[in-house]
């Protein structure tokens, strides 16, 4: 465990000297930049719609039950900003995106193609983490952005339909506006920028180890998402500890 730690923050450090020469690697970048935001957008859509929705719905009735219908718009304008969008988003994209990079370097690595690239003298970390890595930290919290634009609307739509809640959409978010600053959607973004990073380097880095063949290729893909779930966890509770101040 703690010889992954290092490796990883090595690797995360090799990636941030590097960043000076991302300009070489554009392509690349706006290549892996529309595979992350492109084709997670309609995934995003829904997940964060209903998951806004489903906020409403648990919170809405127990608040209406106490005379308190005009804070389920901030209440799930806060949910979402903050805590629901960027870790759920995250999870997401470690779970389609990550697994994706950790199979795709994984099997590379199995079939000696980054000695190749070694014997050609390209590094690596150049040629192939860098690029996923800033595609991932720009495609993120645009992703995780848009979720939460997208959280609010479910939220507000379900608070008008349900008939123990009976929120008009308008007062829905004219009592949010109230609630929710700029500082509580920016915590959000920021968070996904964190997770961005951690989604890549623990994918990445569980790619570049891989060994075994095929079977080698599943175990790190399995490693990548698990271990990148669980560190985007622990991270969410050190981040919300220090924005709180």
């Amino acid at each position: 465990m703690f010889q992954n730690i290092g490796e990883m923050v090595l690797l995360f450090w090799r990636t941030l000297c590097a960043l000076p020469l991302v300009w070489r690697q554009r392509a690349k970048v706006l290549e892996q930049f529309y595979e992350i935001g492109n084709a997670s957008l309609l995934m995003i859509c829904v997940l964060s719609f209903f998951l806004g929705g489903v906020i409403a719905l648990q919170t809405g009735p127990l608040l209406a039950e106490r005379g308190l219908h005009n804070a389920v718009g901030g209440l799930v304008g806060i949910a979402m900003a903050k805590e629901f969008a960027p870790i759920m988003m995250s999870i997401l994209i470690a779970g389609r995106v990550g697994s994706a990079m950790a199979a795709e370097i994984g099997s590379m690595r199995v079939y000696q193609e980054i000695d190749a690239l070694r014997t050609m003298n390209i590094d690596p970390i150049n040629y192939l983490v860098l690029p996923r890595l800033v595609a991932l930290a720009f495609a993120l919290p645009m992703l995780v952005t848009f979720a939460i634009l997208v959280g609010w609307l479910g939220g507000a739509v379900v608070a008008s339909v349900t008939s123990q809640i009976d929120i008009p959409i308008q007062s829905f978010f004219t009592t949010m506006k109230d609630v929710v600053e700029v500082k509580d959607v920016a915590n959000g973004v920021f968070k996904s920028f964190c997770f961005a990073w951690i989604v890549g380097i623990v994918s990445c880095h569980q790619g570049l180890i891989t060994r075994g063949g095929p079977r080698g290729i599943g175990r790190s893909v399995t490693k990548a998402v698990v271990n990148s779930i669980v560190l985007i966890v622990m991270f969410d509770y050190v981040l919300t500890r220090i924005l709180l101040h």
